[in-house]
C-alpha cells in the first residue's frame, strides 16, 4: 500500500523520470465485504506511469515493474489490491479459512449485514463521543494557544523529539498537549517560502506558524512536511505551535526523523527544547473495543479481491506480515494456505508468489532475547517450501522507528531480481542470499550449512561475523564468535563447551548482522532449535 507520494523526496528523482506509458497501474479502491461480489472499483482505472500518476503508485511494486521492465521492455501491468494494517486472514475466502475455524466462524458470522451495520454504528458513535470529549476539554482550542499574541513564557520546557510520558506526563495516556518552538529569521529568510519538517508524530498534530494553520495529519507513520509561505513569516522571532492529540500510549515527537525549517537553502534545527503545556488527560480510546472489519476474515478478499479471480496474471506480490506477528506460529500454516487457496481460485496452475520478509523495526537490545518478528520472519521462510515461492530478505532496510521504511527501491530490486530467476528463467541471476539448511555439531562448535549461497558466503562491509549466538543444554543464548569455513559457517563461544543450538539475526533489529553472499543479499535470521 506504500505509495510513491509517502517517498517523494527520497525518490525525486526517479519521480521526474518516470513517465512511461508501458508501465500502469490499475489501484483497486478499498472496500471491506464478506460476501462474494463480481465487480471491481477503481477511482482511476488503469494509469500509466508520469510524474504526477505515479505518486499513486505502490513504491515497491513500481520499481519492481521499472527495473523488469528496463531489462525486458515488455509492458507491466499491476493491479494494486492492497490495505494497510490488515492480515493474512482478511485477505482469504471463507473456504479457504475452513482450517482456521475461529476466522471461519468470524467471517460466516459477519455475512450478516444487519449486524455489521450495527456495530459499524455503535463503534463510529464510541470514537466520537471520544474525540468529542477531548475538544470539549480543549483549554488550547478555546483560549487559542496557537496565537501569536499567546504568551507561553510561563509554560514549562521539553527536550523535543521525545514522548511526553519519558518527560513529565508520565500519567497522560490519552488527550492533547501543545508544543511551542521560537525561532529567529533574517530579514532576507522571511521573505522566502520554507517547509517544515516534522518528522513523525504521534498521533495527529495541527500545527500553526504565527497563528496561521499550515498542516495536520492524523497517522503516525506518515512524515509532516509542510508548506510555509514567505508571507507568513517575519524578521525576528517566528513562532512554531503543534497540537498534538493521542488516544492512547505513547505521545509526542519521534526520534531520527528530520525536525527542521528549510527555507532559503538552510536548514533550521528544531530539536532542542520546547515549550509544552497539557490540555486535556482522558482516558485512552480503547481501540480494541471497535471492530476493525478490515482485520475479520475473509473482509478483504470479498470486499477487493475475489472479482479479480481468473484475472490473467504473470504472478502475486505480497508484502505483510506485522499484523500477524503476535501469531507468528499460526502464519506458518496460514500463509501457506493464503498461496493454495489464491492459486485454486485463479485456476492457472502455480502461480509464481514472490513476497517481502518482514524488515527490522525497534530498539536494538544489547544482549540476545526472544523476538516475535524474529518467529514470524522464520514462518516467512518455511512458505518457500510450496512451488514458485521466492522471497526478498529485508531485514537489513528497515528503520527502528518506522514499520513503513523508505527504502522501497531496494524491495523493487530483490523482488525484481526474483523474478528474473523464478519466472524469466535467467540462469545465471542470484536472487537471494544464505538461507539456513542444516547444523552439525564438532566438539565445542557448531558448523551451520547453508542454500543459496551464491558466489560465496561473505562479510558484508568486511570485519568479523555479527549477531551469531549459541546455547548450551540450558538454552541460555550468549553472543558468539563465527567464523566463514568454505560454504558453512563455524560458530562457538569459549565459555560453551558442549552448545546444542545457534541463532542468527535473532532479533526485532538485528543491527549489525552481516552474513550475505557475495552478491550482496543478506542471509534471513533463522534458529537451529526452532
Amino acid at each position: 500500500e506504500f505509495e510513491m507520494s509517502k517517498a517523494r523526496e527520497k525518490y525525486s528523482k526517479e519521480i521526474a523520470v518516470s513517465a512511461n506509458d508501458r508501465i500502469r497501474q490499475f489501484l483497486v479502491k478499498r472496500r471491506i465485504a464478506f460476501t462474494p461480489s463480481t465487480d471491481v472499483e477503481s477511482e482511476d482505472g488503469w494509469q500509466p506511469a508520469s510524474p504526477a500518476t505515479v505518486l499513486k503508485f505502490t513504491a515497491a511494486g513500481y520499481f519492481f515493474a521499472r527495473d523488469l521492465y528496463a531489462k525486458y521492455e515488455v509492458p507491466i501491468g499491476l493491479i494494486n489490491c492492497s490495505y494497510g494494517g490488515t492480515p493474512a486472514e482478511a485477505w482469504m475466502s471463507a473456504d479457504a479459512l475452513r482450517e482456521f475455524p475461529a476466522y471461519h466462524a468470524k467471517a460466516i458470522e459477519y455475512r450478516n449485514t444487519a449486524k455489521v451495520d450495527s456495530i459499524t454504528m455503535r463503534d463510529k458513535k464510541l470514537v466520537a463521543n471520544w474525540y468529542g470529549v477531548v475538544d470539549r476539554a480543549d483549554s488550547g482550542r478555546m483560549q487559542r494557544w496557537s496565537s501569536l499574541s499567546y504568551d507561553a513564557s510561563s509554560w514549562s520546557s521539553m527536550p523535543m523529539p521525545n514522548f511526553w510520558q519519558t518527560q513529565g506526563l508520565k500519567d497522560v495516556d490519552g488527550g492533547v498537549v501543545w508544543f511551542k518552538k521560537e525561532i529567529e529569521l533574517s530579514s532576507a529568510q522571511a521573505v522566502k517560502n520554507a517547509t517544515l519538517r516534522l518528522g513523525c508524530i504521534i498521533m495527529k498534530d495541527s500545527t500553526f506558524v504565527n497563528g496561521t494553520f499550515v498542516g495536520s495529519i492524523s497517522n503516525k507513520y506518515l512524515p509532516r512536511s509542510y508548506a510555509v509561505p514567505g508571507s507568513l513569516l517575519k524578521a525576528g522571532k517566528n513562532v512554531i505551535t503543534v497540537r498534538v492529540l493521542n488516544e492512547s500510549g505513547d505521545g509526542g515527537f519521534i526520534k531520527d526523523k528530520p525536525y527542521t525549517m528549510e527555507i532559503g537553502g538552510t536548514n533550521i534545527d528544531l530539536t532542542g527544547p520546547w515549550k509544552y503545556r497539557l490540555a486535556v488527560r482522558t482516558a485512552s480510546l480503547k481501540r480494541d473495543d471497535v471492530t476493525r472489519f478490515q482485520g475479520q476474515g475473509s473482509s478483504m478478499y470479498y470486499g477487493m479481491l475475489s472479482p479479480l479471480a481468473g484475472y490473467g496474471v504473470k504472478g502475486f506480490l505480497w508484502y505483510q506480515g506485522e499484523s500477524n506477528v503476535s501469531r507468528a506460529n499460526e502464519y506458518r500454516t496460514l500463509l501457506p494456505a493464503l498461496i493454495t487457496s489464491w492459486r485454486k481460485e485463479w485456476k492457472q496452475g502455480d502461480v509464481p508468489f514472490l513476497y517481502v520478509q518482514l524488515a527490522n523495526i525497534n530498539e536494538p537490545k544489547a544482549e540476545p532475547a526472544e523476538s516475535k518478528l524474529a518467529e514470524l520472519q522464520e514462518a516467512q521462510v518455511l512458505a518457500l517450501s510450496l512451488p514458485n515461492t521466492r522471497m526478498a530478505v529485508a531485514n537489513d532496510i528497515g528503520e527502528w522507528n518506522d514499520v513503513h521504511p523508505l527504502n522501497k527501491a531496494e524491495v523493487g530490486r530483490r523482488l525484481a531480481l526474483a523474478a528474473q530467476e523464478l519466472v524469466y528463467k535467467e540462469k545465471n541471476v542470484v536472487s537471494s542470499g544464505p538461507l539456513y539448511r542444516s547444523m552439525t555439531v564438532e566438539g565445542s562448535k557448531i558448523v551451520l550449512a547453508f542454500a543459496h549461497v551464491g558466489g560465496g558466503l561473505i562479510a558484508k562491509g568486511g570485519g568479523d561475523l555479527k549477531y551469531f549466538s549459541i546455547a548450551g543444554a540450558d538454552k541460555k543464548f550468549v553472543w558468539a564468535k563465527a567464523t566463514i569455513a568454505g560454504d558453512k559457517v563455524e560458530v562457538w563461544n569459549d565459555s560453551v563447551t558442549s552448545p546444542v543450538a545457534v541463532r542468527y539475526a535473532w532479533a526485532d533489529n538485528p543491527v549489525g548482522a552481516n552474513l550475505a553472499n557475495k552478491e550482496g543479499f543478506p542471509a534471513s535470521c533463522f534458529r537451529t532449535d526452532r
